[in-house]
C-alpha cells in the first residue's frame, strides 16, 4: 500500500489534492546496506563460524547518522519494508543477487522516548520477531521466562504483548506463550519433572542447571549451550536479560541449513538512549549487538556510533577499534574512498542533504492533483534552495504552503523566503543548555574552531564546544584552520527564526555574542605567527560582516584591511549570510569598508569604470576614516588610470600622496607611473629612485628602462624587485615582478622567456591579479614572435578579454607585442596597420609613445606630429636598440635581416 502523508491530508478540505510520504534517493544508502548484509552473510555461513565466540571483532552493525530532519527515519522504515517483501522496495532500489538466497527476518525498533521503548521492549521486538519461524528458541526460552516471572509476578506474557500493541504489531506473536510453553514441557519431559515444571520454573531449574552441567543425555538438546546454565542461575533481573541475546543466537544457529534466518534488526532513534555520559541503556543494547554476532544492526541516528573510541572503556563493555573496527572510519556524503585501500570497510555513514533535483522531484510528488504537481514549479525551485538539502525544511514548507492555501492567499515564491522556527526546536531538543548556548554564540561564524568557539560564547572550558563539534548537523573540514560550520539551513534558521525556547536569546544577548565574536576574531588574526594569509582573510570576512550587522567600531579592521591590500593577492572578499542576506547600502563605516574592499578585489575580474563607480559611491558618503579614504581614493585612482583617464588619476594620487599616511609611498609611485604614461621618463626615473621598498621603486625602474629598449638594465630591476618582494613575504608583490621579467626577457631570449614565463604562471596561480595575468600572456605572445602563424589570432583572443576588464595599457601594450612579430616578419602592410590602430588606443590615455617604439621597430620614420616624448637616452639610441631587438630575433630564427 503507497505511503500516507496524513498530517497534509489532515490539513486541507480540498479532496482533489493527494497526499503521499515522497521518498527520494537514497540509493548509496541501500548500496551500503545491501553490501554490508551481503558480507555479514558470508561470515556467519564460513565453515569458521562460532557464534559462541565472544572474543572476535564485530562487523555485524552499520551506522547512518545525520541532523534531525535529515530522513534517518524515512531511511528506516524504507530499509525494513524493502527487506520484508520486494515489493516494497523503492523504484530505485535494486535487490543484490546475493540477498535473494538468504532468509532475512527485518525487525524495526524506534528508542524514541515517545514510543515508550526500554530495554526489555526492544528484547522482546526481536524474539516477537522469530516467532514467524513456528519453532522455540529452546535456550533463551527458558531463560526469558524465569526472568518474566521474576519480575512481572502474576503478569501473564501475553497480557503484556496484548496491553502493549506487540500483537498487532507481529503476526505470529500469539504463538511465542506456546514456544515457551512447550519448551518447558519437552524439559520436564526429559528431567521426569511433574506436569510442565508447574507455573514456576524455578521449582525445576536447579535439576535443570545440574543436569546440564552434568551434561546428560536427557538434555543432549540444549547442553552445547556452555553458557546456559550460568544464565539460569544469575540473578533473573535486567542485567542478566541483557546477556540472554547470546542464547537467542546460538539457538538461531541450532537451525537446521534449510531453515537458517539471519535477524535485521533496525535501531531507529538512538540519540534518545542516552549520551557519553550516561550509557547505562548504551550498554545494554551494545549487548544485544554483540552477543548476536548472527545478526545484523542497523543503527540510525543523530550521532555517530562512539563504540570505537578507547575512551569510553569501563562506560561500555567493549569499546574501542580493535572491538569496532568498522567504527572508526566515517563515511561522509562526498568522500569516495577507496575500500582497498583501507584494511575495514566503514560502517558508519553521515547521511547527507538532498540535491537541488531531488528536492525538487520530493516537492513535485507530495502533494498533487491529477497526478500534476500542486507546488508550482517557480515555488518549488525556491523551496528547494532556501533548504540547502534538508528533508525537514521541505516538510516544513509544504505545510507552509496548505497553509497559505487553507487561508485564502495563493502562495507566491516570494511566501518562501522564510525560516521556520521548528528548525530551531529540532536542532536544540536534544543539546545542553551549554551547548545549546554555544550553539547560539558560533551561527554568528561562517566557521569556527572549538578555541574560538569557547571564546565566542564567553565560557571557561572547552568541554561544550568539543560536544557540539560531534553533532551531525557540524560539519567537518578537517584541513582549515576553523574547521568546523553549521549546516547552513540551521544556522540560517538560528539567526533569523523566532527562537521560543525557554533560554532564547533577547536582541541585547545578540549583540553581547556579536561583540565576543569580534574581539575573539581580532586575537585569531593578531596572535598567527605564521601571518596566515588564509587567517586574515577569514578574520576580515567575518569581523566586516559582525561591525555592518550590529553597527560595531571598525577598530582592529583598519589595519586588517591595510595587510590585505598590502599583499597584493586579492582574493574576493565574500561575506557570510546568516540571517537575512547583507544589504549593498552604505549606510555605516563597516558597510563602506565593505565595498570598499570588494570593489578593490573585484577590479581584477570587472571592467574598471565599474570599480571607480563604486570607490566614487563610498567617498561620496564620507563615511570612512581619513586613512581609509586614502586608500579608496588610491585605488580609484589606479582604476582611473588603467582606463585612461590620466589627469583625474593624477588628482586622486596627489592627494593621498600629501597626506602622508600609509599609501603616501604607493601613491607616489602611482605618479612616477603618470609621468612615464605620459611619456616624461626622465621625470619617472627620478621619483623612482627616491621610492624605495614601499614604493617598489626597482619595478618602476624596471618600466622605464624597457620602454627604453634597454632590456638588460629592465631585467636587473624586475629580477631585484622580486627577490626584494620574496625577502620582505609579498607573494602578489613577487609574482607581479615576475610577470614584468617575463615580459622583459621575452623581447631578447625566448629559449629564457620559457623558464621566467613558467615560474611567472605557477606565482600567479594564488593571487587575483588579473592586470598582471595579461602582461603574462603578452610576454607569451613576444617569446613567439616572428616563429608562430597562429599569434595574430592568440591575440585576437587575448585582446576580447582586455576588452571585458577594461585595462587599457594591457590593449596598447597587446598592440605593441603584435607590431614586434610583424617587424620580425618584415610584414611591413601589417605593421602599418597594427601601428593604426595603437595610434587610435593612445590617442587620449596615454603609453602615446607606444607608437614611436612601433615605428623604431620597423625601421619607420616617425609621423611629423610625434609624441613628444622626453626619452632618458635620447631618441636616435632608444630607436638603434629597438630595431637591434628586432634584428637579433630574425638571427635566432634563421631569417634575413
Amino acid at each position: 500500500m503507497a505511503d500516507r502523508d496524513l498530517r497534509s491530508l489532515f490539513s486541507s478540505n480540498d479532496r482533489s489534492i493527494s497526499t503521499s510520504e515522497a521518498f527520494t534517493n537514497r540509493q548509496g544508502q541501500w548500496r551500503a546496506v545491501t553490501g554490508a548484509l551481503a558480507a555479514h552473510l558470508d561470515r556467519v555461513s564460513a565453515a569458521g563460524f562460532d557464534v559462541e565466540d565472544l572474543e572476535s571483532p564485530r562487523r555485524n552493525v552499520i551506522v547512518f547518522h545525520g541532523v534531525g530532519g535529515i530522513g534517518k527515519s524515512t531511511l528506516s522504515r524504507k530499509i525494513e519494508a524493502a527487506l520484508r517483501r520486494a515489493e516494497d522496495r523503492p523504484a530505485q532500489w535494486t535487490e543484490p543477487p546475493d540477498l535473494r538466497r538468504h532468509r532475512l527476518i527485518p525487525v524495526r525498533i524506534d528508542l524514541a522516548r515517545s514510543a515508550g521503548a526500554d530495554f526489555e521492549r526492544v528484547v522482546l521486538c526481536v524474539r516477537l520477531a522469530l516467532a514467524a519461524l513456528g519453532r522455540p528458541m529452546p535456550a533463551f526460552d527458558l531463560a526469558l521466562r524465569r526472568y518474566w516471572e521474576h519480575s512481572h509476578p502474576g503478569e501473564p506474557i501475553e497480557d503484556y504483548l496484548r496491553r502493549g500493541g506487540l500483537f498487532s504489531r507481529f503476526s505470529a506473536a500469539a504463538a511465542l506463550p506456546q514456544q515457551m510453553q512447550s519448551v518447558l514441557g519437552d524439559i520436564a519431559q526429559a528431567l521426569l519433572l511433574p506436569g510442565t515444571v508447574g507455573s514456576a520454573l524455578g521449582h525445576g531449574t536447579g535439576a535443570l542447571v545440574r543436569a546440564l552441567r552434568e551434561r546428560r543425555q536427557s538434555v543432549r538438546a540444549l547442553a552445547g549451550c556452555t553458557r546456559l546454565a550460568d544464565l539460569l542461575e544469575a540473578e533473573p533481573d535486567l542485567e542478566a536479560l541483557s546477556f540472554c541475546p547470546h542464547l537467542l543466537a546460538w539457538d538461531l544457529a541450532q537451525l537446521p541449513t534449510a531453515k537458517k534466518v539471519c535477524p535485521v534488526v533496525l535501531l531507529d532513534t538512538f540519540e534518545d538512549i542516552g549520551d557519553r555520559t550516561h550509557c547505562d541503556v548504551e550498554r545494554l543494547l551494545q549487548r544485544l549487538v554483540w552477543l548476536m554476532p548472527n545478526a545484523f544492526f542497523i543503527v540510525t541516528g543523530r550521532n555517530r556510533l562512539q563504540w570505537a573510541d578507547e575512551a569510553l572503556a569501563g562506560q561500555l563493555d567493549w569499546a574501542g577499534t580493535r572491538a569496532w573496527p568498522g567504527l572508526e572510519q566515517q563515511i561522509s556524503p562526498q568522500s569516495r574512498p577507496d575500500v582497498s585501500d583501507t584494511t575495514e570497510t566503514p560502517q558508519q555513514f553521515l547521511i547527507g542533504d538532498f540535491s537541488r533535483e531531488d528536492c525538487e522531484d520530493y516537492l513535485a510528488r507530495r502533494l498533487s492533483r491529477d497526478r500534476q504537481p500542486l507546488i508550482e514549479a517557480p515555488i518549488r525551485r525556491v523551496i528547494a534552495e532556501r533548504s540547502h538539502g534538508l528533508p525537514l525544511y521541505l516538510d516544513l514548507a509544504v505545510m507552509r504552503y496548505l497553509d497559505l492555501r487553507r487561508g485564502g492567499v495563493q502562495p507566491r515564491p516570494a511566501d518562501f523566503d522564510h525560516d521556520f522556527p521548528a528548525l530551531i526546536t529540532r536542532t536544540l531538543s536534544d543539546l545542553t543548555p551549554e551547548e545549546r548556548h554555544v550553539l547560539r554564540s558560533v551561527s554568528l561564524l561562517s566557521a569556527f574552531s572549538v578555541p574560538l568557539a569557547t571564546k565566542v560564547s564567553g565560557l571557561e572550558h572547552d568541554a561544550p564546544a568539543l560536544r557540539l563539534t560531534e553533532r551531525p548537523f557540524v560539519r567537518e573540514a578537517a584541513h582549515e584552520r576553523w574547521p568546523f560550520h553549521l549546516h547552513d539551513v540551521i544556522r540560517a534558521a538560528i539567526r533569523s527564526a523566532p527562537d521560543t525556547g525557554d533560554d532564547r536569546w533577547s536582541p541585547q544577548d545578540w549583540q553581547r555574542a556579536a561583540e565576543r565574536a569580534f574581539h575573539a576574531l581580532a586575537d585569531e588574526w593578531r596572535h598567527d605567527l605564521r601571518h596566515d594569509r588564509t587567517v586574515l582573510v577569514g578574520c576580515l570576512q567575518e569581523g566586516l560582516w559582525l561591525a555592518r550587522e550590529f553597527q560595531l567600531g571598525l577598530d582592529w579592521l583598519v589595519d586588517a584591511a591595510f595587510q590585505y591590500v598590502a599583499d597584493s593577492i586579492w582574493e574576493p572578499l565574500v561575506l557570510p549570510v546568516a540571517g537575512n542576506a547583507p544589504a549593498t547600502d552604505v549606510d555605516s563605516p563597516a558597510a563602506a569598508l565593505v565595498e570598499t574592499l570588494s570593489a578593490v578585489a573585484r577590479r581584477q575580474h570587472e571592467h574598471r569604470e565599474h570599480t571607480v563607480s563604486r570607490l566614487s559611491t563610498v567617498l561620496e558618503s564620507a563615511l570612512l576614516p581619513a586613512e581609509l579614504a586614502d586608500l579608496a581614493t588610491y585605488y580609484r585612482a589606479k582604476a582611473q588610470r588603467d582606463l585612461g583617464l590620466t589627469d583625474a588619476s593624477r588628482e586622486g594620487m596627489r592627494r593621498v600622496a600629501a597626506a602622508r599616511g600609509r599609501l603616501a609611498a604607493a601613491a607616489r609611485r602611482g605618479l612616477a607611473h603618470l609621468s612615464r604614461l605620459a611619456g616624461d621618463f626622465p621625470a619617472a626615473l627620478e621619483a623612482a629612485e627616491d621610492l624605495g621598498w614601499e614604493g617598489r621603486h626597482h619595478r618602476v625602474m624596471g618600466d622605464v628602462w624597457w620602454v627604453q629598449g634597454d632590456i638588460d638594465r629592465a631585467i636587473a630591476a624586475y629580477r631585484a624587485g622580486r627577490d626584494q618582494a620574496e625577502q620582505h613575504g609579498v607573494v602578489g608583490e613577487r609574482a607581479i615582478a615576475q610577470a614584468h621579467l617575463a615580459f622583459a626577457v621575452a623581447l631578447v631570449d625566448p629559449v629564457r622567456a620559457d623558464i621566467e614565463l613558467a615560474l611567472a604562471e605557477r606565482l600567479l596561480e594564488t593571487p587575483s591579479l588579473r592586470s598582471n595575468e595579461m602582461t603574462a600572456r603578452i610576454a607569451g605572445l613576444v617569446r613567439d614572435a616572428g616563429r608562430v602563424e597562429d599569434l595574430p589570432d592568440r591575440a585576437a583572443v587575448l585582446h576580447a578579454e582586455i576588452e571585458v576588464s577594461g585595462i587599457a595599457y594591457a590593449a596598447a601594450k597587446l598592440q605593441l607585442a603584435l607590431c614586434f612579430h610583424h617587424a620580425v616578419l618584415g610584414a611591413r602592410e601589417e605593421l602599418q596597420q597594427t601601428i593604426a590602430g595603437l595610434r587610435r588606443l593612445t590617442s587620449t590615455g596615454g603609453y602615446a609613445y607606444y607608437v614611436d617604439i612601433a615605428h623604431f621597430m620597423g625601421d619607420l620614420a616617425l609621423p611629423e606630429h610625434g609624441a613628444g616624448t622626453r626619452w632618458v637616452d635620447g631618441q636616435l639610441q632608444v630607436r638603434e636598440r629597438w630595431r637591434g631587438l628586432v634584428i637579433v630575433r630574425r638571427r635566432l630564427l634563421g631569417t634575413p635581416s
